[in-house]
């Protein structure tokens, strides 16, 4: 029996990108909130301004995680 993960072999690149990967396709339920309440201060304009560059990045970031999956797979 073998106590191997699949992780073991991940570098910290890759965890990133697996992070990123999962942020970027999580992200969007965050926007609803801040959509249904209004876009109507300030606060809040801020507010889903950040969340979208933080999803740009994320999508950036982790567009390469099959690649990474397969890789750390033995």
């Amino acid at each position: 029996m073998s106590t191997a993960s699949p992780f073991d072999n991940m570098q910290p690149s890759d965890a990133l990108t697996v992070v990123a990967f999962w942020l970027g396709a999580l992200l969007p339920l965050a926007y609803l909130p801040v959509i249904l309440t209004g876009l109507n201060s300030t606060t809040r304009l801020g507010l889903f301004l950040a969340l979208l560059s933080l999803h740009v990045v994320a999508l950036v970031v982790g567009h390469e995680y099959p690649r990474t999956r397969q890789r750390a797979a033995p």
